[in-house]
Order: structure tokens, then sequence, then C-alpha cells
């Protein structure tokens, strides 16, 4: 049994906001590494002005703006197109082929995918190889406003350092100081809202992509979220993760290591 991470000490003050939070939205932020989500919320609380979480709680009950602001500082919205690209080229290069050989409709899912920028990547790939339309992506997310950015796909162009000079100029227009992604890419994602830790997963996926997600979770949740993606994915489908977040004992949850941060299911 892995047992939930502790800390130095009890704060009544922050559990009761854990509390608050769970049985008003279903978030278990004692699902998350306490230290640094704590220090992350009491920023944000400070910042807007109140004294304590009890506080802080009551007034997100009230604007959805702060709610919201809530949310997106809880997930760490931050994220960037092709980030590590040498993992990419991996996946296309290696792991699309070989999941393409089974000759059926690959089905894809971007889990806490933030505001859009990896199934977006996923999705110019796809697109390169020619097989986009006859290929389903999922992408999902806990936050309402991430959802709704990625759904409007507009950039600031920091978001597009990494994308190769010849691929942005295929799926990027200029509008204004941001960049819009292409209504092709757009259309062939569908996005939905998901709590990871709660919701039941669909099954039958030949790739689930969950990278940079993971390292804010406790030990006990990463244990259960990597037995829930095992069972969504198909024998032979692939979990792509973070450059931080290696599986040490990928046999536990039925994976084998192939490529750096690629398991394939057993």
């Amino acid at each position: 049994m892995i047992e939930r991470e502790e800390t130095s000490a009890v704060d009544p003050d922050y559990l009761g906001f854990i509390h608050n939070i769970k049985q008003s939205t279903g978030i278990d932020l004692a699902e998350y590494k306490e230290a640094q989500m704590k220090r992350r919320l009491t920023t944000l609380r400070m910042k807007n002005g109140y004294g304590s979480f009890a506080d802080f709680f009551a007034a997100m009950m009230k604007d959805k703006a702060l709610f919201y602001e809530f949310l997106d500082r809880m997930t760490i919205n931050v994220s960037e197109f092709w980030r590590n690209p040498n993992r990419w080229e991996v996946l296309r290069d290696i792991i699309l082929p070989e999941l393409q050989r089974s000759g059926r409709k690959l089905k894809l899912w971007s889990a806490a995918c933030s505001t859009g920028e990896e199934p977006y990547t996923l999705a110019m790939i796809l697109q390169d190889k020619g097989i986009l339309s006859q290929t389903g992506i999922t992408a999902t997310d806990i936050d309402d406003g991430a959802l709704a950015k990625a759904k409007q796909g507009l950039y600031l162009e920091r978001s597009l350092k990494d994308v190769p000079t010849d691929v942005a100029a295929r799926y990027f227009k200029p509008e204004g100081p941001m960049f819009k992604v292409s209504e092709e890419l757009k259309r062939n994602i569908e996005y939905r809202k998901q709590n990871l830790l709660t919701d039941k997963f669909d099954t039958g996926y030949d790739l689930i992509i969950c990278r940079n997600v993971m390292i804010y979770f406790t030990e006990e949740a990463k244990h259960k979220l990597y037995h829930k993606f095992a069972a969504a994915l198909r024998p032979g489908g692939y979990l792509f993760v973070g450059s931080t977040e290696q599986i040490f004992t990928p046999s536990q949850y039925g994976f084998e290591s192939t490529e750096t941060f690629f398991y394939r299911k057993k």
C-alpha cells in the first residue's frame, strides 16, 4: 500500500479549504502534493487580499472569475507546442508508424491538455502524415477556462518557439499580436471537461499522452492513475509521459518501457 505524503504541520484553515473544495466541486486537493499546492494557493489567496483560506473559499463561491483563477493556478496551465521536440519526433517516426500497422482508425487521447498546445501538436503531426481525418483525438482537462482557450486556438508567439518553421507556416496565421491555429486542426479534436482522479476513462485507446501533470500528484494518486491509464489502453497501446515523469517499475501496471518516456501496454 502506498501512503499519502504527510506535511510537517497540520493547518486547520487549509484542511477546511480542502474539505470545502471537495464538497463543492469534487476536486480532491489531498491527491496533490500538499507543500507545493498549499504554497501556490497561498500566493494566490494573498494576491487577492484574503487573510484566510476560509475567506478565500467563500469569495470563490461568489466570484466565478476568482474560481477560474483558482483552477488555473491549481492546474498550472503552462504549455507550449512541440515541448521537448525530440520526444515528438520519436512519436512521429517510431510510435505512430507502429500503431498504424494495425490498419484501423487510431483512437488517441491528450489527458490534462491544458490550453491545447499538446493536442494541436499531435494533430499537426497526424495531418502531415495524411491521417488526421481518419484518427480520433480527444483532449480533456479539469479547467473550463483552459478548455475555452484551447477551443479558441489563439496563442502568443512564445508558445510557438519550438514549432518547426515550415510547420508553423502551414498551421498558424497571425491575428493581431496572436497566432491562430488552423480550423483544419480544430475540427478534428474533441475537447471535454474531465477530472482524471475521479472520472471514469473510456477504453480502447492506442495512445494516451499525459505529460508534466503527474509530478503534482501524491504517490498514491500516481499509482491509481497509472492503473487507470493502463486499463484505458488496448494491448500494444502507448502511454507518453513528461520528461520528469519516468515510471520506475512499469511492469506493476502492465507496461513495458520502449522509447524514453513511452510505455507500451503488454
